[in-house]
């Protein structure tokens, strides 16, 4: 399991930030300071490394230099407050790996770390022996591409997957989702199920450059339309 550390000042997005990792199947160090930093890095464990750049005791820049400097290989995403064309420039310069505003969609960190494990050639997160069909694990809340790494889950999305997954080629209707996922269908928002499929999709695609087999039924629901396994 690649482990990343996270340097992030600010004790709420610190901790939004871990559970995000953590659920994407990494394992995580969370720091709040240049000097935690220097305390807890262990080369031989992080290979990943997400910094912010603004930080009570120094700059976050000073300490990607410093790294690059002792020829650490770890892989660094800066994820910065700090935005403009000259902080992406610095930052790069410095020897970040990539460079991300703090306003960006989560979704884009998630893929900028599964590119960074792709070149680095690191273990995905979850990573079993590929499945040759998808399947989908309940315990472990994790989707088994074929071919490709297992893909951690929130527990929405395994939710929707489960429904879709446990009959394969079925059309499954919008109202029997919302109700698995313990909402009222006649007051439940249906763009939120339209944007949660939209993420997985983007999710399943980044991680393995294939295409979640699902269908979009016109007004009524879902179609999973490739042979499909549940495990519980």
């Amino acid at each position: 399991m690649p482990e990343v550390i996270l340097l992030e000042d600010e004790p709420v997005l610190r901790q939004e930030l871990g559970e995000f990792l953590e659920e994407l199947g990494y394992a995580q160090t969370c720091v709040s300071s240049l000097q935690e930093f220097d305390q807890r890095f262990d080369p031989a464990r992080h290979h990943l490394a997400v910094i912010d750049i603004g930080l009570p005791d120094g700059c976050g820049l000073d300490l990607i230099q410093r790294l690059r400097q002792e020829g650490q290989q770890v892989g660094i995403v800066v994820f910065s407050a700090r935005q403009t064309g000259p902080d992406r420039i610095s930052g790069l310069g410095m020897g970040a790996d990539h460079y991300l505003g703090k306003g960006c969609d989560l979704d884009e960190l998630a893929a900028t770390l599964a590119a960074l494990v792709r070149r680095l050639g690191l273990p995905q997160p979850g990573q079993d022996q590929p499945p040759s069909s998808w399947l989908l694990e309940i315990g472990p809340r994790r989707l088994h591409i074929p071919g490709a790494a297992a893909m951690p889950l929130s527990q929405q999305d395994l939710t929707v997957l489960h429904c879709l997954m446990s009959q394969p080629g079925e059309n499954i209707s919008r109202r029997q989702i919302v109700e698995a996922l313990g909402a009222d269908y006649l007051e439940y928002d249906q763009r939120r199920l339209d944007t949660q499929m939209r993420r997985l999709r983007r999710r399943v695609e980044a991680l393995s450059g294939q295409t979640l087999p699902v269908k979009t039924l016109r007004s009524s629901g879902y179609c999973f339309y490739q042979p499909a396994q549940v495990k519980g």
